[in-house]
This record gives structure tokens, sequence and C-alpha cells, in this order.
């Protein structure tokens, strides 16, 4: 039998990250050829991802990168099964790799590019599924490009990640000090918000089934009231003006001050930049949410 030496043997983990006794099996039974013992490996760890594949991998981080005209920006989720895995240097080089290969796919970078088996998100989770052992995921990422001025927030220790996209930014606004503190701010708001979860940009970005499925309700709650229709016409819109508060985000209250709306807010940057900024786009990712 071929004798292994440990030279060859931590060669072979500094290319795979495998372990060391994996390494040297590997290379034994490839009598010593790093090729054929790279492939053992990868087959190897492609069916330990197989195995945990059914184990719930609802711990992880949110991968967040922006470029520096704040041009193009992604968020994407990257799940493990422990919160200690999603704290160690080698999980966290797995989300900046996949943010990496995102950034190379560019356009192509959606679902179907994310979930491809045989495409470079797969095989990175593969090999890391098979050095650090826990069930892995990549379930979703959110690239928004080209289209205004892109600001990022991310909270709690990376559980939770905004990106946040404004039209009106130009190149005089986007070089004020204060812009940096404004994006944030909005973007703290989607983050928590006040009174509810934002999740829409205006009230007429509300798909109009949701608005009747609120107003029957409304409807329905008033119904033995006795009130004449007129009046209940009246209950029902201030409810939905209640309903727009909570989930349109220029109508919720300012988590700075509560006396403002977002819409206040915004109209007071523009009026300190000399702006005309508004938020076209946004998006909440929490790690687990994806999983439930």
């Amino acid at each position: 039998m071929m004798t292994i030496t440990a030279d060859q043997v931590k060669k072979l983990r500094d290319q795979t990250g495998a372990g060391m006794m994996e390494c040297k099996t590997a290379l034994t039974e490839a009598s010593g050829d790093f090729e054929v013992a790279n492939t053992i490996l990868r087959k190897r760890g492609l069916a330990s991802a197989a195995k945990r594949a059914g184990r719930a991998a609802s711990e992880g981080l949110i991968g967040h990168r922006v470029s520096a005209d704040h041009s193009v920006g992604t968020l994407v989720e990257v799940n493990c099964e422990s919160d200690f895995v999603a704290r160690t240097p080698d999980f966290q080089q797995l989300v900046e790799d996949v943010l990496t290969e995102i950034e190379k796919a560019g356009e192509s970078a959606g679902d179907g590019w994310l979930k491809d088996p045989n495409g470079p998100i797969p095989k990175l989770v593969a090999a890391k599924i098979a050095k650090l052992g826990e069930n892995m995921a990549v379930p979703r990422l959110v690239r928004y490009a080209g289209r205004g001025y892109v600001g990022q927030y991310i909270h709690t220790g990376g559980k939770i990640g905004v990106q946040v996209e404004f039209s009106g930014v130009t190149p005089a606004v986007s070089s004020h000090d204060e812009l940096a503190t404004f994006v944030k701010e909005i973007a703290m708001q989607i983050a928590g918000g006040a009174g509810g979860r934002a999740a829409y940009v205006s009230r007429e970005s509300i798909p109009a089934d949701l608005l009747e499925k609120e107003r029957a309700i409304y409807r329905a709650q008033m119904e033995s009231s006795g009130k004449p229709p007129n009046v209940i016409d009246k209950i029902v819109e201030g409810k939905l003006g209640s309903f727009f508060s909570q989930v349109v985000l220029p109508e919720q209250e300012s988590i700075r001050d509560s006396k403002m709306k977002v819409k206040d807010v915004i109209a007071a940057a523009n009026t300190r930049l000399g702006a005309s900024m508004s938020v076209t786009r946004f998006v909440r990712l929490k790690v687990g949410e994806s999983a439930t």
C-alpha cells in the first residue's frame, strides 16, 4: 500500500476543506492522485449533503453587498442548522462566496439559477456541508440593479436584512453625508416598523383583491350594528385608513418621531437636500422565514 505523507494530506485538505482523516483515506484510495482523491471527496460530500437534506436549516445569516456607486445591491439568505455554525469563519466565508457568485452571474442570478444543481451555489453549499457537518441551504436572493440608489441595513447580528431603492438621488445628492443617515433611517423603519410591517410603497401598489378582502372583513364586522349603509361605508373607509398606516411605508408612523409619518421624513429630507427622492421598492429578509 502506498504511503501517504502528512504534506499530501494537508495539501488536499487546503484544497477541499475536508477533514484530515477523510483526506488521508481518499488519497490512499486514489493511490496519491490528487484529482481522483478530490473527486472521491466531492462524491462523499454530495452524499453527505443528501443525508442531511431533511434536517431543518432555520439558522444562518443574511448576506449583503452593495456596489460602490449604490446602483446594485444584493441580499441573500444562507441557512444552517445552528447559530454556533452561523458564527464560524467557515460559514461566513460561504456567505461571501455566495455573494461573489451572484455578483458574477449578474442579471442571470434568479431563483432558477440559485437552485440549478449544476450551478455554482449547490456545489459551494455541498462542499461546506461536508466540512461543517450541518445541513445548509440558500433559499432566496434579492438583487436590485440599475433603477435607482440602493441602500441596505443589517439588524440583529445578521438575522434581518433590508434593501431599499430610491429614485431621485442625483450625483449632487449622493455626495451629501446626510444621505447615508436618511437611507439608514428608512431602512431601519422597514426592518422594525411602527405598529405594523411595511409591505407596499403606496396605496396604489396594494393588489385590488387584497383591498376588497379587507373591505369585506370590515363590512362583515359591522353587519349587526344596525347602522345605516352610509355610516357603515365611512367606518369601513376609516378602518381601511388604519390598514394603510400599517402596511404602506410612507403612511407608517416614523420610528424616530411618532408625530411624523414616513412620508413627512422623506419630504423633510428632500427639502434639506434639495432633492425629489422617493422609495421605489424594498425588501426585508429574516433568517428562517423561508423555512416556515
